[in-house]
């Protein structure tokens, strides 16, 4: 009783008196979980995020561009050196991978977790990771710990799938699952979704991993391994080359604490986030927050001032994990179908840090994202560049 009581005046005090209707018409099991649900909501953060939409920023921001260093630039003799730093590292088992792999595959008309998608040779996203690490093995004789983060919505999902495919050949002790939060889902009159009797949620976007991966203890098993770095990206890029013992090496070389791969922008209005400082500090401008002189300044070699793209491909040192937890990241509203979610961003976290090692790499060598049924960044797109990758290899 106690319980029902509490969570009856959570709702009543935000003015979500909706739900009191409904906990009468539920039987037990379902009242149960529903109350479960509205006592582990903060309704204050919920309240605050609802507030704050409308609301205009007046914060002024200096933005300046920043320079990368391009990979195919760099000489045999270079690569080579920072290749053995990285694989030094690497072979002490000082590096661990992080996929974020929270979402669904709805978009591209899947039902189950976005990694259990198959593409046109028959292979599962998950697959085509998994055998990054079987190659890796092959060629050095080890392979880094695998951490995947889920979500409440497709964690089971994710791990049974895992299970049925005998995790790929690789060594089911060195894959480990954490999940990240979820956050409700509001209305434009900012009252809570509710969807088959309970409270409808969304994960909290991919700068959820740093909360992820303290309150999960995720950071505590990397650190009882012996591991000092983690490469985080997303489960959507099949190219994505997360074991790169020579951006590795490169990060060390260059007493960073974080370091971000990026890919030349294909042309001025591409509608992609580009690697910047705000008032001093790394950041990632959006495409819409790029002025016409901005979007479209070159520098006197031709390339664009701001056109170094993130393709969520980041490598971080643990030990500035908790750093980044300590300074809460903001929340952005995504408007679909009508009903608010709010997500934070990874790229939110670097502000933490003074400065970042941005490397770029080739676009077609390390960027095939899958977000679309068709068209540009679809399933049948990213299958061609590692179709095409794939046959250069074999050459």
């Amino acid at each position: 009783m106690q319980k029902l009581e509490l969570a009856q005046n959570k709702l009543k005090q935000y003015n979500q008196e909706e739900i009191l209707s409904l906990l009468d018409r539920l039987d037990e099991n379902e009242k149960e979980e529903l109350i479960n649900q509205v006592l582990k909501i903060d309704f204050e953060e919920i309240k605050k995020l609802y507030e704050n939409i409308n609301k205009k920023e007046n914060k002024e921001e200096t933005v300046t561009p920043v320079e990368s260093i391009d990979k195919e630039l760099l000489n045999e003799s270079e690569k080579n050196t920072l290749e053995e730093i990285g694989l030094k590292i690497i072979k002490q088992n000082k590096y661990a991978v992080v996929t974020m792999a929270g979402g669904q595959g709805t978009r591209l008309g899947w039902n189950g977790p976005k990694g259990t998608y198959k593409l046109a040779n028959g292979k599962y996203i998950f697959e085509i990771l998994a055998e990054k690490f079987k190659d890796f093995e092959n060629q050095y004789g080890i392979y880094p710990n695998w951490y995947i983060m889920t979500s409440e919505q497709n964690n089971k999902q994710t791990i049974e799938f895992f299970d049925k495919m005998n995790y790929f050949g690789l060594d089911k002790s060195k894959v480990e699952f954490f999940k990240q939060d979820e956050i409700p889902v509001l209305t434009s009159e900012g009252k809570l979704v509710i969807e088959n009797n309970k409270i409808k949620t969304a994960s909290n976007g991919n700068g959820a991993v740093y909360d992820a991966l303290i309150k999960e203890h995720i950071i505590d098993d990397m650190k009882s391994k012996g591991v000092e770095w983690i490469y985080i990206s997303g489960v959507d890029n099949i190219m994505v080359n997360y074991i790169d013992p020579l951006f590795l090496g490169l990060t060390v070389k260059n007493n960073m604490q974080i370091a971000s791969k990026s890919v030349i922008k294909g042309y001025p209005e591409e509608k992609v986030g580009v690697f910047c400082k705000k008032n001093g500090r790394p950041a990632i401008i959006e495409y819409v927050e790029l002025t016409e002189e901005m979007r479209y300044s070159k520098k006197p070699n031709g390339d664009l001032v701001y056109g170094d793209a993130n393709i969520i491909s980041h490598l971080l040192n643990v030990n500035i994990i908790k750093q980044i937890t300590e300074q809460k990241l903001q929340y952005h509203l995504e408007v679909k179908n009508g009903l608010y979610k709010f997500e934070a961003f990874i790229f939110d976290g670097f502000k933490a840090m003074e400065d970042m090692l941005i490397m770029r790499v080739k676009r077609e060598e390390e960027f095939a994202p899958i977000k679309n049924k068709e068209g540009i960044d679809s399933a049948e797109s990213a299958f061609e560049i590692y179709e095409k990758n794939n046959a250069k290899n074999m050459i």
